[in-house]
Order: C-alpha cells, then sequence, then structure tokens
C-alpha cells in the first residue's frame, strides 16, 4: 500500500530524532525531563512522532485484519477496535506533551 509505505518513509527520521530525544532524557531528573520536552521544537517533533507513528500502526494492523480475518462481523469489530485503540493511544500522548509544553 503507497500509504502504509509514504508513512514508514516519514517515520524514518521521525524515529531517529524521538530516539535521540529520549537518550537525551535518559538518567536526567523530573525538572529536566520536563523542561526538555516541554521546549516547542522538542515538543513538535515529538507530536508528529506520535502522530505518524500511530497512523503507520493503524494502517498496519488493518492491512492485517483485512488480510487474515475472514469473518465479516469479527472483521468489523477488530477494525472499529483498532481505530479506537490508535486513536485513544494518539491523544493521551497528544494530551502528555501538550500538558508538558504548556505546563497546564
Amino acid at each position: 500500500n503507497l500509504i502504509t509505505r509514504a508513512s514508514a518513509d516519514f517515520n524514518v527520521p521521525l524515529v531517529f530524532a524521538a530516539v535521540v530525544i529520549v537518550m537525551s532524557i535518559v538518567g536526567r531528573n523530573h525538572a529536566a525531563t520536563v523542561q526538555i520536552l516541554g521546549s516547542p521544537i522538542v515538543a513538535i517533533i515529538m507530536l508528529l512522532f506520535i502522530f505518524a507513528t500511530t497512523f503507520h500502526m493503524k494502517l498496519g494492523a488493518q492491512s492485517v485484519i483485512e488480510d487474515y480475518i475472514h469473518s465479516k462481523p469479527l472483521k468489523t469489530a477488530l477494525l472499529i477496535g483498532n481505530s479506537f485503540l490508535c486513536i485513544v493511544l494518539w491523544l493521551a500522548c497528544t494530551f502528555a506533551i501538550l500538558k508538558l509544553s504548556f505546563g497546564v
């Protein structure tokens, strides 16, 4: 699928950046972690990373469900559950980053 491949390509630099950010946090205290994750550039990178990875995860799981689940009711339920799970995960992570960024 073209969209899945495009999202994977988009994820490559974002995963690299997220790993660098997480590695810079390792071993730091809470205040330093909040300061790093709350900076605007880091927050934007992490928000893009969260969106891109959850979108890619949704597409990948959707592809597996469509290819390997043959029962129509089960397939429908799993596709709805997949979308719901990915949206909830995206919202929770986005909320956490925005909370750190705005200090609310």
